[in-house]
């Protein structure tokens, strides 16, 4: 078989890869697209979206045993299969449905993890595949715990397809998906323990917000055994033993399931980015502005697996996405300029932050004013007795303009985006005080935290 010819090839099917694919087929290009799993990609199969339904789940349970006595009778029994079975409606069509977009829309599907062989040329299913540009748009997978016995580590993608709950899980890093995990199955009434390596949860958030979380996280049964490195694990005949070195000393914790959630890394090992000139790095694919590879000029990446000082989030995924896109079809004209950018654990209570955090403020030598409260007896709180709520704002005195905002409440994460427009639109706190909101919202308790 001769060498089949694209004007695109995209690696990967996910939020960034298939959108590319979508807008370079509709200008009439020819386009071919390949991924080793099923399409789709990680966020709507195997990450947020089946991750906030579980989540749903435990909003109910916290709700119920929070107003219990306060109306509440009774609180809510689950039944993990159930909840299992409705996860499933949102997932299982994905692959489907991705394939049957992708084909009507004129584009070449390959079900293989492709290779470079030369700048533009790929094998991919056994085929010889040219392209004038290719998009590696392959996100993140799970970083690998080089231990003894991580082969009796689980991952994130298994704790999402548990068909029933086990009486005790370990969770190896305290991230976002040790988080917010550990918070679903604790809720669930599962023996929860988080062995974290440093001496806190979430180190890119703001302290004093996650003490908060921390806290409340303990307070919910959860134990932490922080500035600890895990060393092995060991199967015993039902459970796991997971061994741990902290302060020097060794020690270990018995569970029936064990999870690596100690973060990702770019998935770039299968590339053979080497034969294709493509530069990389530890924060995935070297990119300029336009998001073109800084050695091979024909590769571009956008997503998780970009190196391009985002975050490796869904919405930063599209946004790389659109500037790949722009840039294949009409020359480099477009650069990467990102505005700030929200990040939320969807545990109980949420936590959401955007700009800079008061450590990031005061090593860039700005002069601030900083407030800092525990709000629980705010109205909103209250009436659903929600006992944890806090916020920390950051402000650039010299300006008066909004540097960081910290928050962890229930709803936490649609009110940080009110305060994605603050910045965005370089909205003095004044500005927002000025501002007339629905009460009693949420929304509306922002004008009091500036």
């Amino acid at each position: 078989m001769g060498i089949q010819e694209f004007d695109v090839f995209v690696i990967g099917t996910g939020t960034a890869g298939k959108s590319v694919a979508y807008d370079c087929a509709a200008e009439g290009m020819s386009v071919g697209i390949a991924d080793n799993r099923e399409f789709g990609g990680t966020c709507a199969i195997r990450g947020c979206d089946p991750k906030k339904v579980l989540v749903g789940l435990t909003e109910v349970l916290h709700l119920a045993k929070h107003l219990k006595g306060k109306g509440i009778t009774k609180e809510p029994e689950i039944r993990w299969a159930d909840v299992q079975a409705f996860k499933a409606t949102f997932t299982d069509a994905v692959p489907a449905s991705t394939e049957k977009k992708l084909k009507k829309a004129g584009i070449t599907l390959y079900h293989q993890s492709p290779h470079f062989i030369g700048e533009q040329t790929l094998s991919v299913e056994g085929k010889t595949v040219k392209a004038k540009k290719i998009v590696i748009a392959t996100g993140q997978q799970p970083l690998e715990l080089k231990i003894p016995g991580r082969e009796h580590l689980q991952l994130s993608d298994d704790f999402l397809e548990l068909p029933e709950l086990p009486e005790s899980m370990v969770f190896v890093g305290a991230g976002y998906i040790g988080m917010e995990f550990a918070h679903i199955a604790a809720r669930c009434g599962v023996k929860v323990t988080v062995i974290e390596f440093q001496e806190r949860p979430l180190t890119p958030f703001e302290s004093d917000i996650v003490a908060h979380l921390t806290k409340a996280s303990e307070a919910l049964g959860i134990d932490f055994i922080f500035n600890a490195e895990v060393i092995s694990v060991e199967k015993l005949r039902k459970n796991y033993r997971v061994h741990f070195q902290k302060n020097g000393k060794k020690a270990a914790v018995t569970t029936r399931m064990v999870f690596n959630t100690a973060g990702r890394v770019p998935s770039i090992a299968a590339l053979a980015l080497e034969k294709g000139n493509v530069a990389f790095e530890k924060g995935g694919i070297s990119v300029n502005a336009f998001l073109q590879n800084t050695t091979n000029p024909n590769v571009y990446a956008c997503g998780d697996v970009s190196a391009s000082g985002s975050l490796p989030l869904t919405p930063t995924s599209s946004q790389e996405a659109r500037v790949v896109s722009l840039n294949i079809r009409n020359g480099n004209i477009t650069k990467m300029d990102f505005p700030p950018v929200p990040s939320v654990v969807f545990t109980i209570p949420q936590v959401a932050s955007i700009g800079l955090t008061e450590a990031e403020a005061k090593e860039k030598g700005y002069e601030i004013r900083v407030e800092y409260k525990s709000v629980p007896h705010w109205y909103n709180a209250k009436r659903i007795n929600a006992n944890v709520y806090a916020y920390k704002t950051i402000v650039d005195t010299k300006r008066d303009l909004i540097l960081g905002a910290h928050i962890i409440a229930p709803h936490a994460g649609e009110m940080i985006n009110l305060f994605v427009l603050a910045l965005c639109g370089k909205l003095k706190p004044e500005h927002l005080k000025a501002m007339i909101f629905a009460y009693p919202t949420w929304g509306n308790d922002i004008k009091g935290m500036v």
